[in-house]
């Protein structure tokens, strides 16, 4: 893992200067505004790679909300999740916006875990057929160092009030106590997650292991067991958002070619991270 990390590092470094060259070049030549935005009545929004932070997505489905000329949302979803409160904030934020506006889910890669959590309350979810929906659960994770420390003759010190203030401390094993305390808080955390995925999709909460336990689906699967209502391309997902809309000629908004371009910038480079740190995902998984 940690050559991989290395990997990843020694590529930006060695193509810091070309991209940092390209976006200059960005900021100079290419236009800030556009025309088409005005008129439109369609919007994408991308939530692609580890979610780790809400907040420029809260801005566009909030920006969504608020515009009137704009009728229905496409939540274009390829993510194997991340952290638990910003899924959760999409995941409501999304529901506000379904109350106001048709949006549809669609699963272009993965559907999993946090971006699942965040796709739950749409008004209808797609999935590419070759996607990966579900794993629906909780993970907490901490090395224990303690060895790699001994080794190197690091000794930590800790002054601490509270039983549990040093739980999930990776220098030492965890204590019979620590460790139910953080099996509690993932208990509370699923728990949460399974209740909020079987009212968004009208599941029985007491069947919560055929659709949740951290399954993976297929969207074959996933259909059958109601955590998406369609499987299809990116044309039928646009299609049934059309519907859903009704409008009568469909004009997507375009972002600013500036915004475009740093946005293109960023998923690449957040994709070849990921890449190179935890490895190729494979074409038939």
């Amino acid at each position: 893992m940690f050559s991989r990390i290395s990997k990843a590092i020694k590529w930006i470094g060695e193509h810091f200067k070309g991209l940092l060259f390209l976006l200059i070049v960005a900021l100079i030549f290419i236009p800030k505004g556009s025309t088409t935005s005005q008129i439109a009545n369609l919007q994408e929004i991308k939530l692609f790679g580890t979610i780790s932070d809400a907040n420029e997505i809260l801005k566009e489905i909030e920006s969504a909300k608020k515009n009137p000329k704009i009728k229905g949302v496409l939540l274009n979803v390829n993510s194997g999740g991340g952290s638990v409160p910003p899924s959760i904030e999409i995941s409501y934020a999304i529901r506000e916006l379904a109350k106001k506006k048709p949006v549809v889910a669609y699963a272009s890669g993965t559907m999993a875990s946090g971006s699942y959590y965040s796709s739950i309350y749409a008004t209808k979810i797609v999935a590419n057929p070759g996607s990966i929906i579900g794993s629906i659960g909780v993970i907490l994770q901490s090395a224990n160092i303690k060895e790699l420390l001994d080794k190197i003759g690091v000794k930590p010190q800790t002054v601490k009030q509270g039983l549990y203030k040093e739980a999930g401390t990776p220098t030492r094993k965890w204590s019979n106590a620590e460790r139910e305390e953080l099996e509690q808080l993932t208990k509370d955390t699923y728990e949460l997650f399974i209740s909020d995925v079987a009212k968004a999709r009208g599941l029985d909460l007491n069947s919560s292991d055929k659709f949740a336990n951290a399954h993976i689906f297929s969207p074959i699967r996933a259909k059958k067991i109601g955590l998406i209502d369609e499987i299809g391309v990116m044309s039928i997902a646009k299609k049934d958002l059309i519907e859903l809309s009704k409008v009568k000629k469909p004009i997507w908004r375009e972002k600013p070619k500036l915004e475009k371009f740093l946005d293109s910038f960023k998923e690449k480079s957040t994709l070849l991270i990921e890449n190179s740190i935890f490895g190729l995902r494979s074409s038939i998984f």
